[in-house]
């Protein structure tokens, strides 16, 4: 792709797939423009770069198509001074969006191959403000809680207790939440010290975080 071809592609994924999905956050479609996806997507994958796809990364692990992104980005609804915490680092991708809105972000990535990748994407891209660890992101990170906003970059079949604890009073979680074929993204807040309270915002499907527990049993 020629740099005049590669520009129209991203103009069109934001026109095409993105600002018609409900995005219409001007802050969040600046930065789709400004941050360049396609230094994020595996060599292999530079043609799909802006396709409305889920991108294979190393280990059975995905990039979320651009729109899921984008809507995460809003919903996380990130200010200058924030704390933000991250799980599944993926490419980098998504934390680089996230580094430029946020004062700080910490993101944690299961595999050492993809924190390695990440790490070079974010440094090649010029993002400083990043601290990405090869963890068990369903542990969060106690140590450095509390954060402002937590972002699950992949879906979960419930939201761990040991996560929520980790927000700021005022904080929120975001995250696609449910099993297939029904998922739905929530923005969990901490309302007080026990309190939480939990906005259904849309539904789509999204592959799965590694090692998150799976819900106990239904009881009737």
């Amino acid at each position: 792709m020629n740099l005049h071809n590669v520009e129209q592609a991203r103009f069109n994924m934001i026109e095409q797939q993105i600002r018609p999905w409900d995005v219409a956050d001007g802050a969040v479609l600046e930065l789709l423009s400004l941050v360049k996806r396609e230094d994020f997507v595996p060599a292999n994958y530079k043609a799909m770069a802006f396709a409305d796809m889920a991108i294979p990364l190393a280990g059975g692990q995905s990039m979320l198509p651009p729109r899921l992104q984008a809507r995460l980005l809003q919903d996380a609804a990130v200010q200058a001074g924030d704390k933000v915490l991250e799980i599944g680092t993926g490419s980098g991708f998504m934390t680089a969006l996230l580094a430029h809105q946020a004062q700080r972000v910490v993101s944690l990535e299961i595999s050492a191959e993809l924190a390695d990748l990440a790490r070079a994407n974010l440094q090649r891209a010029g993002v400083h403000n990043t601290e990405v660890r090869q963890a068990d992101g369903a542990l969060g990170w106690p140590a450095q809680a509390p954060f402002d906003v937590i972002v699950l970059g992949g879906s979960v079949a419930e939201v761990p207790q040991a996560l929520l604890t980790q927000l700021k009073i005022g904080g929120r979680l975001v995250a696609i939440v449910g099993e297939e074929p029904i998922m739905h993204a929530q923005v969990i807040t901490r309302t007080s010290e026990a309190n939480f309270k939990t906005d259904e915002k849309w539904d789509d499907n999204a592959p799965g975080l590694l090692n998150f527990p799976k819900p106990s049993a239904f009881v009737f």
